[in-house]
């Protein structure tokens, strides 16, 4: 891309506010606090496109401590695409990805299903599916959560660490504490067996992380965190690999509408997806 128009920059709090409502018009229904959250972790991560003095398109490159890193929000404006200014702005965010990461890194991303073509030939490969599941509420009895307090934070840590590539704590205190969000966990004879959170989005609510031992505890986190929200719309990204997961979405009566394919570029990470009942972020890992 060597039209001058065009640079590349480091989005302003405005444009981080624009991504999201970019991402809302493309049906990705972002967390109402997702992308602050991030942005307040990582600002270096979020990129603009611009031409002139207008956002064109986006995207970032989260790094988890230059550790591993994960590309998400990657949008162009409708106007523009097709016309090969996207594949630039793609190359450039793995070039900032990578400048971000410890040599060998890998990075991971969620894209939509007719894009991996494309990702496949920038060295991305296909690992598994995410699947979206849209429900409703619904009351249920208590379920035995413990519901999310400072003291729970060092246990939360320790658990999540075979759910994710790196270890994760500084995204996660500002995650699991966010005060929107409803995070709980289960014990059992003193020790973690599960924790999961809700959080408003801008349609319902979404689960993201949802994690647990065995089905049943994911079970009762799932029906615990909705008795949050009856009523309400809610949603759970499931890894297809993870069947029990797919079971329990079909036992709350949910229905598939939407899903992503996981790939990484470099190494894929080792991470317990068999009990993973519901992902954290399809931006963010």
């Amino acid at each position: 891309m060597n039209l001058p128009e065009f640079r590349f920059e480091t989005m302003t709090p405005a444009e981080v506010a624009t991504i999201t409502q970019w991402a809302a018009d493309e049906q990705w229904n972002p967390g109402l606090h997702d992308i602050e959250i991030a942005h307040a972790l990582d600002p270096e991560a979020f990129i603009t496109l611009r031409h002139g003095d207008e956002m064109v398109g986006s995207g970032s490159s989260f790094s988890y401590h230059g550790e591993f890193g994960f590309v998400g929000l990657f949008i162009m404006r409708p106007d523009l695409r097709g016309q090969g200014i996207g594949s630039a702005l793609w190359d450039h965010l793995i070039a900032v990805m990578r400048s971000r990461l410890r040599p060998g890194a890998s990075i991971g991303i969620d894209g939509v299903f007719n894009v991996v073509p494309f990702y496949e030939k920038t060295g991305f490969s296909f690992a598994y599916r995410n699947l979206r599941f849209d429900g409703v509420a619904s009351p249920a009895p208590d379920q035995g959560l413990v519901p999310f307090d400072q003291s729970l934070f060092d246990e939360i840590v320790a658990y999540d660490q075979p759910f994710h590539a790196v270890d994760r704590s500084e995204f996660l205190r500002s995650w699991v504490g966010h005060p929107a969000f409803h995070t709980a966990a289960i014990a059992e004879h003193g020790h973690l067996v599960g924790y999961g959170s809700l959080r408003p989005c801008r349609s319902g609510f979404r689960f993201g992380p949802v994690v647990a031992d065995r089905p049943d505890i994911a079970e009762r986190l799932l029906v615990g965190l909705m008795a949050k929200v009856v009523g309400q719309p809610v949603q759970l990204d499931v890894p297809e690999p993870n069947e029990a997961a797919l079971a329990l979405a079909a036992k709350f009566s949910m229905t598939e509408s939407f899903g992503t394919a996981r790939m990484y570029n470099g190494p894929t990470p080792q991470i317990a997806v068999e009990r993973t009942y519901g992902v954290t972020s399809f931006e963010f890992g």
